[in-house]
């Protein structure tokens, strides 16, 4: 579907690249591998694109966030299929592919003398660790808290976009939170006040 005006095509391009980098941080912490995340993403990106373009920009958002879950549950369920007719198992998510994925942006913080190394690299060293533990949330848990706490929806908002009641949301966050809090304590405090 063509984009009507030019404004229009610009809004999306700008709210796509207002989301990429959270959507990939919330796909590759679902889904344990940074391709299949990218893949997932793109294919958002595209669906939103597709579908939705001509909706009402204030709209986009939880239509993204909808479209994102939906396909990170596909890859999901085309995994389940794989592992049942005999297929190799997906890697899995290391601390060394999460540092590969931000060595870029780590590199130009460094070099561009933004803060003090020592404190970026205990930040990167807590927040490398909270993605390991959000993977290692069940699946509703890592959903909720990442629509919650990292994109900032409601508990309406979380419950539309992950298709359950408002009660089911409160009950996953809290698990998510207090699973979180458990494993590691101030540290999940310390980026909840920044994000």
């Amino acid at each position: 579907m063509a984009i009507a005006s030019e404004a229009s095509r610009l809004a999306l391009d700008d709210f796509l690249a207002s989301v990429q980098r959270r959507a990939f941080a919330m796909a590759r912490a679902a889904l344990g591998n940074a391709d299949d995340a990218m893949d997932v993403v793109q294919e958002s990106m595209l669906q939103l694109l597709k579908s939705y373009a001509d909706r009402d920009s204030d709209q986009w958002r939880k239509l993204f966030y909808r479209i994102l879950n939906n396909k990170i549950n596909d890859q999901f369920r085309r995994r389940k299929l794989l592992r049942r007719f005999g297929a190799i198992l997906p890697s899995q998510l290391s601390a060394s592919d999460l540092e590969a994925a931000s060595a870029v942006e780590s590199y130009d913080n460094v070099a561009t003398g933004q803060g003090d190394p020592e404190q970026y690299l205990q930040r990167e060293r807590t927040i490398t660790t909270l993605h390991i533990q959000i993977s290692r949330l069940p699946r509703r848990q890592r959903e909720a808290f990442m629509l919650r706490c990292w994109e900032g929806f409601s508990t309406r908002e979380t419950a539309q976009t992950m298709a359950c009641s408002e009660g089911s949301v409160k009950t996953h966050y809290s698990r998510a939170l207090k699973s979180l809090r458990s494993q590691l304590g101030e540290s999940l405090e310390e980026i909840h006040r920044e994000n």
